[in-house]
């Protein structure tokens, strides 16, 4: 008996499209300290997701989102030392912080300054796996360099058409791209050594007079 494809007819629902709308990305400017900025590029490279993934995960929890707003309800920050930068957000992060802003009177800018500071014991984990990192690193490449010492002798002695020879030079081939790989994750990452998480404990908040 022969099998009939089957294709779901149904039409998609307005929900369907609401949630593909969520998901664009849209661009949205805010202004934020140095440290803050900072802490997001490296938060976002040491956990290897793009930033617009970070702002997904932060406005999404509206629980989280909506205490900080209580925090900060009717408050202003100052202008002082703060950046104008544009980021690459969804549609539905930034209506989700857009709302419960307008919802408690609060800052954008400071419910995603007080929301990255809640980050601040990865970005101190991963500051500390840096460092293991980087002496991991050094025994990799002496490890390496043993490697090419290693096939360069045996081309020397059996010769490069040896099978022993081929399938050595093979593996070194695939270490020698690990490696550089590797080497170029830790370079993205060197930023994480200079930042300085305590001194991103402050946010200048005013009050307004009621």
């Amino acid at each position: 008996m022969e099998e009939k494809e089957y294709f779901d007819e149904t039409p998609p629902s307005e929900t369907d499209f609401s949630d593909l709308r969520g998901r664009q990305s849209v661009r949205a400017t805010f202004k934020l300290s140095d440290h803050c900025i900072e802490a997001i590029s490296i938060i976002a490279a040491q956990m290897g997701i793009k930033q617009k993934s970070l702002f997904d995960h932060l406005f999404s929890n509206t629980r989280a989102l909506s205490d900080i707003a209580r925090r900060v309800s009717n408050a202003r920050l100052e202008v002082t030392n703060r950046v104008q930068k544009t980021f690459v957000i969804s549609r539905g992060a930034l209506v989700s912080l857009e709302d419960i802003a307008k919802n408690f009177n609060a800052s954008r800018d400071a419910l995603i300054e007080i929301s990255v500071q809640r980050l601040l014991p990865i970005i101190i984990d991963q500051r500390k796996r840096h460092t293991r990192r980087k002496n991991f690193m050094a025994r990799i490449q002496k490890h390496l360099e043993a490697g090419r010492e290693l096939l360069h002798e045996a081309m020397q002695d059996l010769g490069a058409d040896d099978l022993l020879t081929d399938r050595l030079n093979t593996a070194m081939g695939v270490y020698e791209n690990a490696f550089k790989h590797m080497a170029a994750f830790i370079d993205r990452n060197e930023g994480i050594e200079n930042f300085e998480p305590e001194a991103f404990t402050q946010v200048d908040i005013v009050f307004e007079d009621d």
